[in-house]
């Protein structure tokens, strides 16, 4: 009897890595899981079509399906853009961004970070100003350089997954600790430099951004 735990591994590691939900579930890795379980069809990609079923059916042993579209079709490569003069800071987009290739902070202007976004289109539907647009960008050159990206936005989804859940402890953590109040100043002075140091992140994602002759929204 086959390990499902291996299995699980094996179908993860041939999906594209948007994180993009289409396929019914919150990223690759648990919509692996529910092909294991009996609970997806092999075939609910649109990222990765045709060709993403039959690697996953290969890995299961049985009959391939093409693409189901009621799930959507596959689209050219694009990566999200955020028009800077529209942009309130509502953190909207950076929340729902699951690879954390959104910069920004509350009531600052926010800049997608373009080699690492994977073109899921999540951070578009939460925008309240519509200021979020998909350009396209190249293919990758080689399918090692396309699995690298791959491989890379698996693991930062992964350690976005660990930091949210590692918040949510520390917000249901009870405070009884008295000497942790002691310690309010140094926190907000962390936060204030650490806001310093996205502004000069952004800053320098803005000039890269106009040197690569990506479009904005007019």
């Amino acid at each position: 009897m086959p390990d499902n735990n291996l299995l699980i591994e094996k179908i993860d590691a041939v999906l594209p890595q948007t994180q993009c939900s289409q396929c019914g579930f919150d990223g690759c890795k648990p919509y692996a899981e529910a092909i294991v379980k009996g609970h997806a069809d092999i075939n609910q990609c649109p990222p990765g079509g045709d060709a993403t079923a039959a690697r996953i059916a290969a890995i299961l042993n049985i009959a391939s399906k093409p693409l189901n579209t009621a799930y959507g079709y596959p689209k050219p490569p694009a990566v999200a853009v955020i028009d800077e003069d529209w942009c309130i800071g509502c953190t909207f987009c950076l929340r729902a961004c699951p690879v954390d290739a959104i910069i920004g902070a509350a009531k600052y202007m926010h800049t997608v970070l373009t080699e690492l976004c994977t073109g899921c289109e999540r951070c578009i539907a939460p925008c309240p100003m519509d200021c979020i647009s998909m350009v396209p960008v190249p293919e990758p050159a080689t399918p090692e350089i396309r699995q690298q990206k791959a491989d890379d936005a698996r693991e930062r989804y992964h350690l976005r997954k660990l930091r949210l859940a590692r918040n949510q402890r520390r917000i249901k953590k009870p405070d009884q600790n008295p000497s942790e109040k002691s310690t309010a100043a140094a926190t907000l002075q962390a936060i204030n430099a650490k806001q310093a140091a996205i502004q000069a992140a952004m800053e320098k994602a803005r000039t890269a951004l106009a040197r690569s002759n990506i479009p904005t929204r007019e």
